[in-house]
């Protein structure tokens, strides 16, 4: 399946994890930094050409063949934000809320992938890179409200299950970003090949 939030909250060993709110918003700021350094680096070829790893074998979950450009990508990630900004604001206010979407579980996620990949496919490359920049910001200055117990003792918080608050950001922040950067860099190596 497409960049699996679960396993990237459970099994996420690419990178240190952060085990503190500093750490967090740190990894979050430099791998966005990375991300959108590498964007401004895209040639015209790489932004108008449509993605295509069917050749490559190895990429065989979903989003491989989800995605088409970068406005996907990014939408992308804009969206699992959007998911962890309610998910926060409702349980924090009391009101009771799940993280995936309604009707959907972590066995399902990948058809609500789908969802969030047609409707964004009106919107322009540039509103997606604005709209992922606010959407960064909101998310570390959520992030900066809580304490490290808050955000790194597992169930801390009956609704984040037997996890921390803190996986949950991390997955939506620097670990999308790497999984994001990754499926850029393939896309540029397979134009040079």
């Amino acid at each position: 399946m497409i960049c699996n939030l679960y396993n990237l909250l459970i099994n996420n060993r690419n990178m240190a994890r952060p085990a503190s709110k500093q750490q967090l918003i740190s990894a979050a700021t430099d791998n966005y930094d990375k991300l959108t350094a590498f964007i401004t680096s895209m040639s015209a070829e790489e932004l108008n050409t449509p993605f295509d790893f069917s050749a490559d074998e190895k990429k065989k979950e979903a989003h491989w063949r989800r995605d088409k450009n970068l406005r996907d990508v990014i939408m992308h990630l804009v969206r699992w934000q959007g998911l962890l900004l309610t998910w926060v604001e409702n349980n924090m206010s009391g009101t009771p809320a799940q993280f995936l979407l309604p009707g959907y579980t972590w066995k399902t996620y990948g058809d609500m992938n789908i969802l969030f990949w047609q409707e964004c496919q009106d919107t322009a490359t540039d509103d997606a890179i604005n709209r992922l920049r606010d959407s960064h910001k909101k998310v570390l200055e959520l992030a900066k409200g809580f304490t490290d117990g808050e955000l790194f003792e597992k169930a801390h918080y009956n609704w984040t299950g037997t996890t921390s608050l803190g996986s949950y950001f991390i997955s939506t922040t620097s670990a999308h970003y790497d999984w994001a950067l990754k499926k850029l860099k393939a896309h540029r190596k397979n134009l040079k090949q």
